[in-house]
């Protein structure tokens, strides 16, 4: 289970999170949607500490951290129990597919290179590049790439897997086979957290849709019940811009 509370962070004089709050639990796919600017990405790297928010809460299981009080060990705690996948894959690319899947057990976790290979090579297969484990980031494809970080994610058996726009950097005809890994890893009961656009994943995949606007929760709930009847008027607008006129009725 992961809640957050009241987490607000601030660039400067922009405040981009104003008192986020939201609750997922256990295997939930939770889609977080919203305009650009709208906070989501900043939430997803406040979650794994990738930004440091300046007030809220975080909780995994029965860990609670105050953001603004925060250790390093605790802070270390929480990242072991998260992965991240990044829009555009942040891969290494001095190394190869294999290393940088391992490079996370092998550095954070501390475990033996032998073990962080064997363990890597399955996250590789799981994710259909047995073959490209040799291969280095600049010969892969970009959906070749994006399997690379989601196996890198896998590897670490976290609680969570946050998903940064995984598709936006993605040519066209190389998001649906993404989509459709994501899919599979969903329906092992991974719990999931994906700032996306697709909605046909999220109609699919998602059992919650959070949308948020100006750095907070506007609307959340079953994706049914969000893209067909929504609550509130300003998530009537971002739909109507977003979703084909015959696929949205309020």
């Amino acid at each position: 289970m992961i809640e957050l509370r009241n987490i607000q962070k601030t660039f400067g004089r922009n405040q981009v999170l104003r008192g986020v709050n939201f609750r997922v639990e256990h295997g939930d796919v939770v889609v977080v949607l919203g305009p650009s600017g709208s906070g989501k990405t900043t939430l997803l790297r406040c979650i794994n500490f990738l930004e440091k928010a300046e007030e809220g809460f975080l909780r995994i299981n029965n860990q609670e951290i105050n953001f603004k009080t925060a250790s390093r060990k605790q802070i270390l705690d929480i990242r072991k129990q998260t992965a991240f996948v990044f829009q555009n894959y942040n891969l290494f690319q001095n190394k190869t597919a294999l290393e940088n899947v391992t490079e996370g057990l092998i550095i954070a976790r501390k475990i033996p290179k032998k073990e962080a290979e064997e363990r890597a090579r399955e996250a590789l297969k799981k994710v259909g590049l047995t073959d490209r484990e040799a291969y280095y980031p600049q010969q892969l494809s970009g959906g070749q790439q994006q399997r690379v970080g989601i196996a890198r994610a896998i590897v670490l058996n976290p609680e969570v897997i946050l998903f940064d726009e995984p598709t936006s950097a993605l040519d066209p005809e190389l998001v649906g086979e993404t989509l459709k890994l994501i899919r599979k890893i969903a329906a092992e009961g991974i719990t999931m957290i994906v700032v996306t656009h697709e909605i046909a994943f999220a109609s699919d995949v998602a059992n919650k849709v959070v949308f948020m606007d100006g750095g907070m929760v506007v609307e959340e709930g079953r994706p049914q019940e969000i893209f067909t009847n929504p609550k509130e008027e300003r998530t009537r607008q971002f739909l109507r811009r977003i979703l084909p006129e015959n696929d949205y009725s309020i």
